[in-house]
Formats: C-alpha cells, sequence, structure tokens
C-alpha cells in the first residue's frame, strides 16, 4: 500500500501564495506520474498540473504563469507552488501518483485532499 499525505493549505487573501507539498510512502519502486488536481463545490474534478519522473510539466490553462509543480524524487514529494492567488482557485486540492509497485504492477492513489481557500 502507498499514502499520499498532503499538507500546506489554508487561507489566503487575493494576491497571495501558498505551497501545496504531497508526500508518498509505502510500497513504492518507483513513482511515474505525479499531480495535483482541485475540484470547487459544483464543479468536476479538474487536473492543475501534472509533472512526470523526468521533471516534464504541464498547466491547466488557467493557472498558467501562477503556479509552479515540482517533485524532488529522492523524496517521493510533489510541490505545487501558488503565486497570484484569486478567488476562483478555491477548491479542494488533491495530489494523485501513479505508482510501480514492487510486484512491477502499476497502481493509482490519492492523496486525503487540502482545502484552498481564497478570500477577495
Amino acid at each position: 500500500q502507498v499514502q499520499l499525505v498532503e499538507s500546506g493549505g489554508g487561507l489566503v487573501q487575493a494576491g497571495g501564495s501558498l505551497r501545496l507539498s504531497c508526500a508518498a510512502s509505502g510500497s513504492i519502486f518507483s513513482i511515474n506520474f505525479m499531480g495535483w488536481y482541485r475540484q470547487a463545490p459544483g464543479k468536476q474534478r479538474e487536473l492543475v498540473a501534472p509533472i512526470t519522473s523526468g521533471g516534464s510539466t504541464n498547466y491547466a490553462d488557467s493557472v498558467k504563469g501562477r503556479f509552479t509543480i515540482s517533485r524532488d524524487n529522492a523524496k517521493n514529494t510533489v510541490y505545487l507552488q501558488m503565486n497570484s492567488l484569486k478567488p476562483e482557485d478555491t477548491a479542494v486540492y488533491y495530489c494523485n501518483a501513479e505508482v510501480t509497485g514492487w510486484d512491477l504492477g502499476r497502481y493509482d492513489y490519492w492523496g486525503q485532499g487540502t482545502q484552498v481557500t481564497v478570500s477577495s
């Protein structure tokens, strides 16, 4: 089993910054994809930013130029630096990871979610 533990959410004023962290632990041979999703009330969960094991990144149009995803492979940790936050960024943010286990099977895991609230 693998656990993803997120931290760093909270309440911030518009224009402010937050940094989310997600640490993976457990039965991990390697971590392939890692990414951050978010879900606002009444909306579908959306992909915010993915990062591959090689460090290739992508961003949703709504966060380009404001958010930066990074990862520390040695620590099995992914980060999301969020700058110039807007009220529309308010959501529960979820960490996701595709993990190769010691049985060489690929498994998908989710964190418990962390609330980000941006006040206007």
